[in-house]
């Protein structure tokens, strides 16, 4: 099968969206399917590093969506390109990942003669593009033969602009990769507890919730260490430093962006994972990471979340926006190892259901089931992903 996987975002810029792709584009290929990128991208090589690659739109923009800032191409010759390329590919499937989002995705819907598969990733309470852009996008969204969201919370939030059928199918996290034990981090091995936050230094991230549950829970434990890592710059740690000079909190790192590499070893490193977010989290993958490393997680009780984690088995859910509810769930696991190794286990078993080789299974199952849906008498090849070995 010619598959083709789209997306609005600079690629290959850090992103859900865009690990989603390269993991897909990774095991869609070891089962011998044949995959293209296309995506907006603002590295001038970044056809010539990365294979089956379109480079489509080479002018970037960002715009605030969803309390983020989402990295789009807005560009005047996306019509031209894309036709080009879908002529000369001439795909089975074409699968787009936010598929109304402007401008590329859209256009590769209005140029599509294939089989158009969209994901769904986003979740929020309200959106007045689609609000507003419904007479609009409704053109686009009938193009798309089969739906998919990545989670119950991602449905609720589209299905309630454009009602429809939406398959459920998650994002994946690579168990492989966290379960090969790595070097310890020098700086780590001192004894101390570590707590970890990845992600961005976005509000809706709530770092600065569980900032202000540091001081109660440095009380009961001093050698306490916070490790902040994610896709940021010293502009966006203004803030948060300043939060940690105000409370007069010690042993808050900030690391910034790191390989995939250091980020699996502080995952491995870490004694505890926090993810206090205060909503329009889809689905989790932070979650999914650390429980794949085993890590007991302390998270929001958000509908996205809700998806990944069970209170009380994997680790703990908390209030949103609540620092004393932080810190007791936090003195509660740091009190009782013996409950945080049960929750480490249970979290990396309940990972398993998430490795990418199922979530790929899914996919293209999917995809044979929309062509059989829309083509019934033209039928395409379907080639099963091999069963990899834990070690693959």
């Amino acid at each position: 099968m010619k598959i083709a996987l789209v997306s609005p975002y600079d690629y290959p810029y850090p992103g859900a969206v865009t690990e989603h792709i390269s993991y897909l584009n990774r095991y869609f290929e070891q089962a011998g399917h044949e995959v293209r990128i296309l995506a907006p991208s603002s590295h001038d090589d970044v056809e010539e590093r990365m294979q089956h690659v379109y480079r489509v739109g080479k002018r970037i923009i960002g715009v605030p969506a969803n309390q983020s800032i989402a990295r789009i191409t807005l560009s005047l010759n996306l019509s031209r390109a894309v036709r080009r390329i879908l002529e000369a590919e001439n795909f089975d499937v074409i699968h787009l990942h936010e598929p109304l989002v402007p401008a590329l995705s859209p256009t590769v819907l209005r140029r599509s003669r294939s089989i158009n598969v969209g994901t769904f990733h986003a979740s929020r309470r309200k959106y007045f593009g689609y609000y507003y852009g419904r007479p609009l996008l409704k053109r686009y969204i009938r193009r798309i033969h089969g739906r998919i969201c990545v989670s119950n919370a991602a449905r609720d939030f589209v299905s309630h602009y454009f009602p429809g059928d939406y398959r459920i199918i998650p994002n994946g996290v690579d168990v492989d990769a966290f379960r090969v034990q790595r070097p310890l981090i020098p700086e780590l091995n001192d004894g101390k507890l570590t707590m970890l936050f990845v992600g961005r230094l976005e509000k809706r991230k709530g770092l600065v919730y569980l900032l202000r549950a540091l001081p109660y829970v440095q009380h009961h434990f001093p050698q306490l260490r916070l490790i902040v890592v994610g896709a940021f710059d010293e502009e966006d740690m203004r803030e948060y430093r300043q939060v940690v000079a105000e409370l007069g909190l010690r042993d808050v790192v900030f690391k910034g962006f790191v390989s995939t590499e250091d980020k699996l070893r502080y995952y491995q490193a870490c004694d505890l994972f926090v993810s206090p977010a205060l909503g329009r989290e889809s689905q989790g993958i932070v979650l999914l990471e650390a429980m794949a490393a085993g890590k007991p997680v302390i998270a929001s009780d958000i509908d996205g979340y809700r998806a990944v984690l069970r209170h009380g088995f994997e680790g703990l859910l908390v209030p949103p926006e609540s620092p004393a509810a932080l810190a007791v769930a936090i003195v509660r696991l740091f009190s009782d190892p013996a409950l945080r190794e049960e929750m480490g286990r249970r979290a990396q078993a309940r990972a398993q259901g998430y490795g990418w080789p199922i979530v790929a299974r899914q996919l293209l199952d999917f995809y044979a089931e929309t062509i059989e849906r829309q083509q019934p008498r033209r039928r395409l090849p379907h080639t099963a992903l091999p069963i990899m070995s834990n070690g693959a």
